[in-house]
């Protein structure tokens, strides 16, 4: 229950200091904050896996931030299409990752 409520009580900041601290994300995080954990931790793989399996717009959101991290915009805005949003470029993916993170948080 502790890491439920630390996730609940956290913010962008200290969401990307366990990035830069941990060797493994927070306990409690939900699918999406996971998987944005492992794309920041460099884990695109991993990320990926997490985020193709969350069946919603936000899954798809996070999915096509990974293939914009990956440097495929063509797929990347595919899933953007899918989360009723507008594709972003390349200058826009680390803001955009702490856009999703702020919104999940």
């Amino acid at each position: 229950m502790l890491g439920n409520l630390n996730c609940l009580l956290m913010t962008l900041e200290s969401f990307l200091a366990t990035v830069r601290s941990d060797g493994v994300p927070p306990q409690g995080l939900s699918s999406g904050l996971e998987a944005l954990w492992h794309a920041k931790a460099g884990h695109w793989d991993r990320a990926h896996e997490i985020a193709q399996d969350i069946p919603t717009k936000t899954g798809s959101w996070i999915h096509g931030l990974l293939h914009a991290i990956e440097g495929d915009f063509g797929n990347s805005a595919y899933w953007y299409c899918l989360a009723g949003r507008d594709p972003i470029c390349r200058e826009q993916i680390e803001a955009e990752w702490e856009r999703i993170v702020a919104a999940l948080l």
